[in-house]
């Protein structure tokens, strides 16, 4: 992507230079240079200026571009004005879904031992589908921790086991660890054992499950819970790691929980073979806490930008391209799902390929291509099958990194994006990411640069994902592989061509972590975390 002017100081610091990557085979030569066009027209300032748009929707209205609420409407209609008067064909898909979101911030404050105010989206947050509480001054009872923390990732089973609470006097706050089990079952756990709401904690496993948790129950009827940093966990366990009162708080959980209507944006290509489609998508809405400008404002300001240069560059694509852009993503994959589940079975097979764009500016950068052929990340509980092709798509992404001396790494397909929804029905996928709340390894950081031990993005499901949270060489960098691909597969003769998986594994020339850049990891999405 060219850069046209100068731009700011880096958030966190971060230097603007390239890494080079190690040498390995490049591209076909003419793959690059067929989208040299393209890229030299897409300009960072065009998507920097989607993504201030964002951010006046979200100033506009309350804060935040949630699903369903009058900032999300602001970025849609917006949206959908610029992809018609790019020519583009556009469509509203609309859908119900079950609203659950803060009414009113909620309050967790430790009375005794000592007076200690909690920051509310710093040092714990309410979870999607908690009751609500009215304000209640109680004890807090420890249940089953391993203090100061556990040894490692899910090494606690607290709360797992109706015996957790034995004893546990009724009324009680129950304080509960990361661990094992999903938040849903501790928490209802909790609620069955008559404590007036749960706080579950961080478990320090490792540096990744410290923070704050933004977690979710799943559904409704699971009780009222609160998710906190291990800081706060150790603070209210006072010491006790089990079966008595560590500290005396107060709790307050005030949440409104409705069914609304949204939409997903859709764009087409006026041309293109209908029988075989390229979706290229980005979930538009933000968390309820925040303007979600890099989550996902960048990956949305992005595929605007492509499509917009794309229909100004008068290219005809092979194949038709239908840009999505995703409502309630935020509240587990809603608009992906809702439009896949409303395609039939012949529309479905039309599809031939999904390219996903979830966060293309992490402060703290790496460059993350799905692992599409399970190479990196094989299939198992935290990563699924790359259906046949998805590997063809990884090594595009990977094959144009090295063809710009740039080093890019394996992210699983952990389910957790827009993507999945595609993957589950058998559509080949990929899509590039850089980075959530995972942190970034020293590995990682003698690479990409930025900070070791930091999250990649530290203002991930926060008020502070603002404008000002994006790195912008690096959203210059994959919005630059964003086109290409999507390019190079529209331009596809899929036909007779199909997307099939390389013989060998597909890797990029980057370190790679066993986390892969923690995608969503405490997030809304998922329904089973722990």
């Amino acid at each position: 992507m060219r850069i046209q002017h100068a731009t700011r100081a880096l958030a966190l610091g971060l230097t603007a230079a390239a890494v080079a990557a190690p040498a390995a085979p490049a591209a076909p030569t003419s793959e690059i240079s067929a989208t040299q066009g393209l890229r030299k027209a897409l300009t960072v300032e065009g998507v920097r200026a989607h993504q201030a748009a964002f951010q006046t929707h979200s100033d506009l209205n309350g804060g935040s571009r949630t699903g369903g609420s009058p900032g999300f409407e602001a970025s849609a209609a917006y949206v959908k004005d610029k992809a018609q008067a790019a020519g583009y064909t556009v469509s509203d898909h609309f859908f119900e879904f079950l609203y659950n979101a803060d009414r009113t911030p909620p309050t967790l404050r430790q009375e005794s031992p000592a007076t200690t105010e909690y920051v509310d989206g710093v040092d714990y947050a309410s979870m999607t589908f908690s009751a609500s509480v009215n304000q209640t001054t109680a004890p807090v009872w420890a249940i089953d921790l391993q203090l100061p923390q556990a040894p490692g990732p899910g090494a606690t089973t607290s709360g797992c086991e109706t015996g957790d609470f034995a004893g546990m006097p009724v009324g009680s706050i129950a304080l509960l660890q990361r661990g094992t089990c999903s938040f849903a079952v501790k928490s209802a756990n909790a609620r069955n054992a008559r404590a007036v709401a749960a706080v579950i904690f961080n478990d320090g496993g490792d540096a990744g499950r410290r923070g704050v948790i933004n977690g979710t129950l799943g559904g409704t009827g699971n009780g009222a819970a609160l998710g906190a940093s291990l800081a706060v966990g150790q603070d209210l366990a006072n010491g006790i790691a089990n079966g008595d009162t560590g500290s005396v708080a107060t709790v307050r959980i005030d949440r409104v929980e409705e069914v609304r209507t949204t939409r997903n944006i859709i764009a087409e290509t006026p041309g293109g073979d209908p029988n075989n489609v390229v979706v290229v998508g980005a979930h538009l809405d933000s968390v309820p806490r925040g303007g979600g400008i890099n989550d996902n404002g960048s990956g949305s300001a992005g595929i605007l930008e492509i499509a917009e240069v794309l229909a100004a560059r008068e290219i005809a694509p092979r194949n038709k391209i239908r840009f999505m852009w995703y409502s309630a993503e935020e509240f587990g994959l809603l608009g992906s799902r809702a439009y896949v589940n409303d395609l039939s079975a012949t529309e479905r097979s039309k599809i031939k390929a999904m390219l996903n764009f979830d966060m293309i500016g992490s402060p703290n950068y790496v460059r993350f291509v799905y692992d599409g052929d399970n190479s990196a990340f094989p299939v198992g509980p935290s990563a699924a099958a790359g259906p046949g092709g998805s590997g063809e798509i990884e090594r595009i992404f990977h094959d144009y990194f090295r063809s710009q001396n740039l080093a890019s790494a394996e992210t699983p397909f952990s389910g957790r994006s827009d993507y999945g929804p595609f993957i589950a029905v058998g559509i080949a996928a990929g899509g590039l990411f850089t980075g959530a709340e995972g942190v970034k390894t020293a590995a990682e950081a003698a690479v990409y640069g930025g900070t070791a031990g930091q999250p990649y993005d530290p203002c991930y499901h926060l008020r502070c994902d603002d404008y000002d949270n994006v790195n912008v060489q690096g959203l210059h960098e994959m919005s630059d592989a964003a086109g290409h691909a999507v390019l190079t597969v529209a331009r596809r003769n899929l036909a007779k061509n199909p997307l099939v998986n390389p013989t060998g594994p597909v890797s990029g020339s980057g370190a790679t972590t066993s986390g892969g850049g923690g995608l969503h990891a405490d997030d809304d999405h998922d329904e089973i975390l722990e």
